[in-house]
């Protein structure tokens, strides 16, 4: 993890295991990482990209949070969500929503995510390793092992987990407003409604 961490410090794009599935990565601030995450999952390049932080303390560093906000931050994580947040001057701007200035920012339930990010001491861009329609398995049984066969050779660093322990897509709360949105209902959705309250 050491190595891994010291390879990003120095630009390296990876491929590792958060606990929604196997996410795209980089420093937080490395464009030409960043230019090649988009090219790799066809994202345009005003899309605002989501990434990984260490704990609450990193959000507020990073996004303005609100008192409610932060209360319910904390109650759900770390976990398997992606909250919007107004960005701060610390977001780059070819990270976050250009129009809204919004961020997606994630704190996961993941010991080697943590891990790397303890090592790394910065954000890293989390962005789903999906395949392609050429990388799909014909029978259609999805095996995790297929998006490291399908990107092994596209990143510079892979890190393999022991065992695959995988959520599903994270569920992404608006928090920009003074009540809170939900923008996709994915893994642990029914914590998210029990706090707005349905």
């Amino acid at each position: 993890m050491e190595e891994a961490a010291r390879l990003v410090q120095k630009g390296a794009l990876l491929l590792y295991p958060t606990d929604t599935g196997f996410a795209l990565g980089c420093g937080l601030s490395n464009k030409s990482a960043i230019e090649r995450i988009r090219k790799l999952r066809n994202l345009p390049d005003k899309k605002p990209l989501t990434f990984i932080c260490e704990s609450l303390r990193s959000i507020a560093d990073y996004a303005q949070v609100s008192n409610q906000a932060f209360k319910m931050i904390k109650k759900l994580t770390p976990g398997p969500f992606t909250f919007v947040l107004p960005a701060s001057r610390a977001v780059p701007r070819f990270v976050h929503d250009d129009k809204r200035k919004t961020v997606g920012i994630r704190i996961p339930d993941s010991a080697v995510a943590n891990t790397l990010l303890h090592y790394c001491q910065m954000p890293l861009i989390s962005i789903s390793a999906q395949l392609n329609d050429d990388d799909i398995v014909p029978d259609g049984d999805f095996d995790p092992s297929d998006i490291l066969f399908a990107y092994e050779n596209k990143v510079d660093v892979v890190i393999e987990p022991e065992w695959f322990d995988f959520q599903g897509e994270s569920t992404i709360i608006d928090m920009t407003g003074e009540e809170f949105v939900i923008v996709r209902e994915g893994a642990q959705v029914e914590k998210v409604l029990a706090e707005i309250g349905g």
